[in-house]
């Protein structure tokens, strides 16, 4: 038994998913720490802002990441005897960071001209800003590319730990609500250029040149366009709200949505442990691919249903110590996001998994497309009477046509319910 247990321990694909579970309570478990402390100290109205303001920023990190973490890491995963080709990797996805990091702050400093909240908030918006460029460059992909994802949760929940610790030391009051983000931006900011320097030790380094530059981005672009499409019914949420609504009612939503998207974080590792491994089993051992996507499938769906029905149940008890009294009306939300575990766990597992390593991006993209139009559609339709309430519909319908979907273009485009799922041709991009 002592053997068996070590034999599972020593297994690589174990030990990135106990890594990947490290960065995942830095993302999502960690800030539920400081949200009792943020709530209670910035109010709804001072944390709704604070949300709105992050939003937009989490925007600009998509920008910035331009679907990297997912075409980039497949780029490394497949190339990762070659140092040279990882090296002129780097080189493309830095230079693309650069030009699209620039492009986005100044497009996000016009625009805020014509929004109050922003307009009105200089010292906000600016470290939202500084937020979203910190945040967008962390080169997280490297290391999920090669599989060494000790090294990046070293990193995330360093700089995670640091930045929950300046938030409770020096924010005091709802005009700090600045701080909150400037300091989050600031760790990741240092332990960008700690990553970028322990990636540089592995691999030669490689000046950005045009030629990378389009490279990167051409390969980048299908990604970007899914990413694009699942943010306007994923992180920019509270930014469409607050569009429509008060930022106490923004302060509701976001909370809640908060809480749901920590829980179902607990699932990420499993998904991002897998995808560099099924990008690489998929073109050299098919049989053994879709045996390690079956059981993925079952992990995922399992947890999704579990976590979902303990958010529903317990949603009043969360809410009320998280958050506080002056809360309470988000608990509604939160048990209408409860339906998104369970979705969630569907998308990745049976269409994203399923999908991309197979080069189907095309079709991700038409489905993630159609559903944030859908997401959007319906927010400007329900928010302006319900707030709170209708985004937190929109986002489960949005979610519920994804799911079906991917569902769908699985059953339609591979043979996953029947034979081994990477028997199907590849196609020829």
């Amino acid at each position: 038994m002592n053997f068996s247990a070590r034999r599972f321990w020593s297994n690589g694909l174990v030990q990135n998913a106990v890594a990947l579970y490290g960065i995942q309570f830095g993302r999502k478990l960690a800030p539920l720490v400081i949200i009792p402390f943020l709530a209670r100290t910035l109010g709804p109205v001072g944390w709704g802002t604070v949300a709105f303001t992050q939003s937009l920023g989490e925007f600009i990190v998509l920008v910035i990441e331009f679907g990297f973490n997912l075409s980039a890491t497949r780029e490394i995963a497949r190339n990762r005897e070659s140092k040279e080709m990882c090296s002129q990797i780097m080189a493309g996805v830095m230079g693309a960071q650069i030009v699209l990091a620039l492009t986005a702050v100044l497009i996000a400093i016009v625009l805020s001209n014509w929004i109050p909240i922003l307009r009105d908030n200089p010292r906000l918006l600016a470290s939202g800003l500084f937020y979203a460029v910190a945040q967008g460059f962390m080169p997280i992909w490297f290391f999920q590319g090669l599989e060494r994802m000790r090294a990046a949760a070293t990193l995330e929940i360093s700089g995670k730990m640091l930045g929950m610790a300046g938030i409770l030391l020096l924010v005091r009051s709802p005009e700090d609500g600045w701080l909150v983000l400037f300091i989050q931006g600031l760790t990741p900011g240092i332990f960008t250029l700690v990553g970028l320097g322990m990636a540089y030790r592995a691999i030669p380094f490689c000046m950005p040149s045009w030629l990378l530059v389009r490279d990167a981005v051409r390969v980048g672009w299908p990604m970007f366009i899914f990413r694009s499409g699942e943010s306007l019914y994923g992180v920019g949420n509270a930014f469409i709200l607050g569009l429509f609504a008060s930022p106490e009612l923004v302060g509701y939503f976001a909370s809640a949505e908060k809480i749901s998207k920590a829980s179902f974080g607990l699932l990420n590792p499993i998904r991002e442990a897998l995808y560099p491994r099924l990008s690489r089993m998929a073109h050299g051992s098919p049989n053994e691919a879709a045996r390690l996507a079956r059981i993925g499938v079952l992990i995922m769906g399992a947890g999704g249903l579990l976590l979902g029905g303990a958010l529903f149940l317990f949603a009043p008890l969360l809410i009320r110590l998280l958050l506080g009294e002056a809360f309470e009306p988000a608990v509604m939300v939160l048990r209408i996001l409860a339906l998104l575990p369970p979705l969630l766990s569907i998308t990745y597992s049976i269409g994203l998994q399923c999908l991309l390593p197979l080069g189907r991006d095309a079709e991700v993209n038409r489905i993630i497309l159609t559903a944030g139009a859908l997401n959007v559609a319906l927010a400007v339709i329900l928010t302006p009477k319900l707030g709170h309430i209708g985004m937190a519909w929109a986002i489960v319908t949005a979610e519920l046509f994804v799911s079906f979907s991917m569902v769908r273009a699985v059953m339609r485009l591979t043979s996953f319910f029947r034979d081994p799922i990477y028997a199907v041709t590849l196609p020829s991009n």
